[in-house]
């Protein structure tokens, strides 16, 4: 479970930042999140949807302790992300759509890192990466540089080094941008299947067919504020426009 609340982030701004804010601006610091709060329950899929510069890296980050609440609070698994940092990122796998993988390693030295890291031993781990590399194709190129892998190998290879821990939180930051019909799919299917084994899923995307076919929960962020957090039924309900994505430019606009 994650559990977030009245979260705010605030940046200070260098004084560049302050001059390309426009002469109407004042100030010297910046709120990218605005007192936020949610809940994402185990067994369901969780969206954080919102236009870009809407918040939406920003409150992932600080769920994943990547950056630290200038207010607020976070628990991840019953876990502060201020007090037990260590023991959240025990239970978190993050995933996004920059990869930021060794080129020189291969995908079985890379994700065999990555399990070390977590202190997995060595029958758990070849158990989880005969799953993992089953379940995303990556046995016929395991053994290739990754710096000579496409772009939708290597997301499936970020994928494994993601999950190879069995995270009891999954966190995917707009994770299928730029990326081909096919590995989309993939992902989709991982959400899917993570969800299925009762783990706590959140991820933002720009996608809106992605919405309507994973959301349980949904809120949208604008601005570094919640102008929507409800069930993705609830949010079904009160649509006043004939589609998802009609919806949304509606309620941004309204805020």
């Amino acid at each position: 479970m994650i559990t977030v609340s009245n979260l705010t982030k605030q940046f200070t701004l260098s004084r560049q930042q302050r001059r390309e804010m426009g002469r109407g601006w004042t100030g010297s610091t910046i709120d990218a999140v605005r007192d936020v709060s949610f809940t994402c329950q185990p067994g369901r899929v969780f969206t954080l949807l919102g236009p870009n510069g809407a918040g939406k890296t920003t409150t992932l980050r600080l769920i994943a302790t990547m950056l630290k609440p200038t207010s607020g609070t976070i628990t991840v698994a019953g876990f502060d992300v201020l007090h037990d940092p260590v023991e959240v990122r025990r239970r978190v796998g993050f995933l996004t759509g920059n990869t930021g993988l060794y080129d020189r390693l291969t995908p079985d030295e890379l994700v065999k890192y990555y399990a070390d890291l977590h202190g997995l031993d060595p029958e758990t781990y070849r158990r989880r990466r005969e799953e993992i590399f089953t379940l995303l194709g990556i046995h016929e190129f395991a053994r290739r540089r990754i710096g000579k892998l496409s772009s939708g190998m290597k997301q499936k290879v970020s994928i494994a080094r993601t999950i190879i821990h069995n995270p009891d939180v999954v966190v995917f930051d707009e994770a299928t941008a730029a990326l081909d019909v096919v590995t989309s799919r993939s992902i989709i299917q991982l959400i899917r299947h993570c969800r299925e084994l009762g783990k706590t899923v959140i991820f933002s995307t720009h996608r809106m067919g992605e919405v309507s076919l994973l959301s349980d929960d949904l809120a949208i962020i604008h601005n570094g504020r919640l102008i929507f957090n409800g069930s993705y039924q609830d949010f079904q309900n009160q649509m006043q426009t004939p589609s998802v994505e009609d919806e949304f430019v509606r309620l941004v606009e309204a805020a």
